[in-house]
C-alpha cells in the first residue's frame, strides 16, 4: 500500500491505494476552499493527510491541479481561479514538516495525469497504448497518455497537454466548459449542474440546451488532437460525470466520426489515487 493524496477545487482526500491490485483503503477527506489563504489551504490538506494510518518513512503520492511545478513540489497558480495564495509555496517542504513520522518523500503529478494513469492501469483505458482523459468539475483537466507516460509537447496534443488552453468561439474553452461556465449560462445561481441536468432530464429545453452546447462544444475543440495524438480511448471523470447520461451523447455528437471510443471513468473517485500510487512507486 502507498499513501497518497489527491488535491482538489473543493475537497483533498487522502488513502492507502495498492497499485498492484488497485485496492484503496482507509479513505479521509476533508472540505478545502481553494480560495482560502495558504494556512488554511495547507492545514486541510494536512489535517487530511494527517488523518491516515500511513507508516513513517512512507513515501506519498500527491495527485494536484496545474499549474504546478511538480519536481520542485512548488505551485505556480495564478489567474486560473483557485490557489492563487499558493503561487511561490514549497508545498513539499509544508507537508514534509507538517506530518509527524516524517515521510521520506513527495511525488507530485498532475491531477488529470494521475487519474489517467489510474484508468490505464486497472480501468477505463486499459489496454490501450495511446489515450486521452478529461476531468470535469471546477475546470478542465487533460491528460494524454502513450503507453503509460504522460505527453505534453509537440504538435499533436494542446500546449503543454493542457485541454484548458484552447478557446471555443474565440474564448477560453473553461468559460463554456466548466462548473462556473454552465452555471452562468442557465442563470439560476442556486442550482449546481446535477440540478440543471436533473431539469434537462425532466424535459426543459433550457437546460438540455446549456448542457448540449457545453458538451458539444468540448468535442469539436479535442477532436483534432484526438485524431492527430492518435488516442483509441477517451476517458472522462470528474464530478460532471454523475449526469454521464446527457454529457456522453453531446460530447460524441461534438467529436463527430472522430475514431475514438468514449468512455466515462470506470475507477470513479478512486482513479487519481491510484495513478498517484503508481507514481509514488516509480520514483
Amino acid at each position: 500500500m502507498r499513501a497518497v493524496l489527491e488535491i482538489g477545487g473543493t475537497h483533498v482526500t487522502a488513502a492507502l491505494a495498492d497499485p498492484g491490485s488497485a485496492e484503496v483503503t482507509a479513505h479521509v477527506s476533508r472540505r478545502l476552499d481553494a480560495q482560502g489563504s495558504e494556512e488554511d489551504i495547507l492545514g486541510s490538506v494536512i489535517s487530511c493527510a494527517a488523518g491516515l494510518p500511513a507508516p513513517p518513512g512512507a513515501v506519498w503520492g500527491v495527485a494536484v491541479p496545474g499549474p504546478f511545478d511538480y519536481a520542485r513540489g512548488i505551485g505556480l497558480f495564478e489567474g486560473v481561479g483557485k490557489f492563487d495564495s499558493l503561487r511561490g509555496v514549497d508545498v513539499r517542504a509544508a507537508l514534509l514538516d507538517g506530518l509527524s513520522g516524517r515521510p521520506a518523500g513527495m511525488v507530485f503529478l498532475n491531477d488529470a495525469h494521475a487519474f489517467l494513469l489510474g484508468e490505464w492501469h486497472a480501468g477505463a483505458a486499459q489496454g490501450h497504448g495511446r489515450c486521452a482523459g478529461i476531468t470535469l468539475g471546477t475546470g478542465v483537466g487533460s491528460a494524454f497518455l502513450a503507453d503509460g507516460s504522460p505527453q505534453t509537447g509537440g504538435p499533436a496534443v494542446p500546449p503543454q497537454g493542457r485541454a484548458d488552453l484552447l478557446q471555443s468561439g474565440g474564448r477560453p474553452l473553461e468559460e463554456t466548459v466548466s462548473r462556473r461556465a454552465i452555471r452562468e449560462r442557465y442563470g439560476e445561481a442556486s442550482l449546481d449542474v446535477d440540478g440543471i441536468a436533473s431539469r434537462a432530464r425532466s424535459g426543459e429545453d433550457r437546460a438540455r440546451t446549456v448542457l448540449d452546447e457545453a458538451f458539444t462544444a468540448l468535442g469539436d475543440v479535442l477532436a483534432p488532437y484526438l485524431t492527430s495524438f492518435g488516442a483509441s480511448v477517451l476517458v472522462v471523470g470528474g464530478s460532471m460525470t454523475g449526469s454521464w447520461d446527457l454529457i456522453g451523447p453531446a460530447l460524441r455528437a461534438g467529436l463527430g466520426d472522430t475514431p475514438v471510443t468514449v468512455r466515462a471513468s470506470r475507477l470513479t473517485g478512486d482513479a487519481a489515487l491510484i495513478g498517484a500510487a503508481h507514481a509514488a512507486v516509480a520514483t
